[in-house]
């Protein structure tokens, strides 16, 4: 948004939110239209100047908020949903939460760590701009497989938020797998790697949402061709739930002895953790294991799911 418009938006906002004031004595005082006032008001809202809040008695989000914090040591945001919405209506109304609350945590000189996903998909196209100063996007992992490189699917996440924030966008033109782990070990030598592994050491914030083997609406990464028959197999052999940005774990967080992982172009679950803000987004209730999978492992600092979602996490958390 231009800068004129933008304090036009903001004092516009002001006016009619904090002071009471009509859209006509709105109109009147900026000396303009009150349909451009109400296009004023949206351009706050839609720009995230103006969040509004709606506090139910009948809300149990705070709630089950609270409970999710008490057992799982995570900032967390319920979106509450109708049961009566499908799985895609589910999550677009989560990536929309995450979108809003995404916005806020970017600064200036930030490194934004991205993984690709159906649900970053959807996130990536609810995002409102904000200007920032040199920052950064980068991908935490490969696309690539044996049916497409993946380029195109990630890199419009990537694009995506890079619109959104003003920001560099490095991709990461690896595949999701190598075939060998030492076809990895010889690629992370090589410095155009090393440069892209080095701006995810610097990491500021990390978004990623939860690959669940078993969920009703199949992670990409297990429904796009990225694992044949037989990885199928050795995963569910090491009582594998879910992956966050294709490095895999169990449900009680560990990942040793996940020979997958070693060839995986993900970070490991130690650097992942090194990132201050770590932010996971999850939608549909069938991927439950795999979050609780991720929470074990201390992957998320900050969560956003569904209503649902919530109530199944907190019955799981009560049940271990």
């Amino acid at each position: 948004m231009p800068r004129s418009r933008h304090s036009d938006a903001l004092r516009a906002a002001q006016m009619y939110y904090l002071q009471d004031l009509t859209m006509d004595a709105i109109a009147r005082e900026l000396r303009t239209s009150r349909s451009t006032v109400s296009r004023l008001l949206s351009s706050a809202r839609d720009t995230g100047l103006v969040q509004i809040q709606i506090r139910s008695p009948l809300d149990t989000a705070p709630e089950l908020e609270g409970m999710i914090r008490s057992q799982y040591g995570v900032d967390v945001h319920v979106v509450p949903v109708l049961d009566t919405l499908n799985e895609a209506e589910t999550l677009d109304r989560v990536a929309m939460q995450a979108a809003r609350t995404i916005g806020p945590l970017v600064d200036s000189n930030a490194i934004i760590g991205v993984a690709w996903g159906a649900t970053l998909s959807a996130v990536s196209r609810h995002l409102t701009r904000k200007i920032t100063h040199d920052s950064i996007v980068v991908q935490l992992n490969g696309a690539g497989n044996m049916q497409t490189t993946g380029i195109t699917y990630a890199s419009d996440i990537m694009r995506r938020f890079g619109s959104a924030y003003g920001a560099r966008v490095e991709q990461f033109p690896v595949p999701a797998f190598f075939d060998h782990a030492a076809t990895k070990t010889a690629m992370w030598n090589e410095r155009s790697v090393q440069r892209i592994l080095a701006l995810q050491a610097r990491m500021s914030i990390a978004i990623f949402g939860v690959g669940s083997v078993d969920s009703d609406y199949p992670s990409h990464v297990y429904a796009g061709g990225y694992l044949d028959e037989r990885e199928l197999s050795l995963l569910a052999a090491d009582d594998v739930v879910g992956d966050v940005a294709t490095v895999f774990f169990r449900s009680d967080g560990s990942s040793d002895g996940i020979t997958l992982n070693e060839r995986s172009t993900g970070p490991s679950h130690d650097q992942l953790r090194q990132v201050r803000r770590r932010i996971c987004v999850v939608s549909g209730a069938s991927k439950i294991n795999g979050l609780q999978g991720a929470l074990a492992a201390g992957l998320a600092t900050e969560l956003i799911l569904d209503e649902a979602s919530a109530r199944r996490l907190v019955s799981f958390g009560a049940q271990s």
